[in-house]
């Protein structure tokens, strides 16, 4: 009776953790994800990449979530890059960027199936101290059990408070084309999500 027993119980965790793992396929992730930003100015054009851009998605709710350090931005001119968090983000007083949303078609993502999908993406970001609703399209690419978010959306200087200086007004636009390029795998532990 005591081996019965001790194969039941052996067969019921097998299946929690099974269940645990389940659960956490349903949950991709990455530390790497990709963010850019380009602007557009007449005297100058002015862009940046940030390679190590947090991003989690829940493919049941669709939930969605983006977080960096403003510091990770790299630019080709290193003054650009200083004045980029010295000047205008403030990034030693506002250090991180941040969306939390959702995918709002998520039913029409089949994470299962190999394929590029529409999405339609509705959330809060937040920066430089201020939180404005975002609303966009872009894509998801599910391919061999990874998933990659994909998105090109303007954010206005003037939402976010910043300032440019009357010197350098001409060389920075107001409008800030961001691009997203999020590649994912399943989660194994979930906790690493970030809260």
């Amino acid at each position: 009776m005591e081996k019965y027993l001790k194969v039941i119980a052996g067969v019921l965790t097998s299946l929690l953790l099974l269940s645990g793992w389940a659960q956490a396929q349903d949950i991709f992730f990455t530390k790497n994800g990709r963010i850019s930003f380009y602007s557009k100015a007449p005297l100058e054009n002015i862009e940046a990449i940030h390679k190590s851009v947090t991003c989690v998605l829940d493919s049941r709710s669709g939930d969605l979530q983006l977080t960096l350090l403003l510091r990770g931005f790299e630019f080709e001119k290193a003054l650009m890059q200083e004045h980029f968090n010295e000047n205008y983000m403030e990034s030693d007083k506002y250090p991180k960027a941040q969306f939390k949303g959702q995918l709002l078609n998520n039913s029409e993502v089949n994470y299962t199936k190999d394929g590029t999908y529409n999405a339609r993406v509705k959330g809060w970001l937040s920066f430089h101290g201020e939180t404005k609703e975002l609303e966009t399209s872009g894509k998801i690419l599910v391919k061999g059990g990874k998933v990659t978010a994909n998105a090109v959306f303007t954010v206005l200087t003037d939402d976010y408070n910043i300032s440019i200086p009357g010197v350098v007004r001409d060389k920075v636009a107001k409008n800030i084309q961001v691009t997203v390029d999020c590649a994912m795998e399943p989660l194994r532990n979930q906790n690493l999500i970030p809260h």
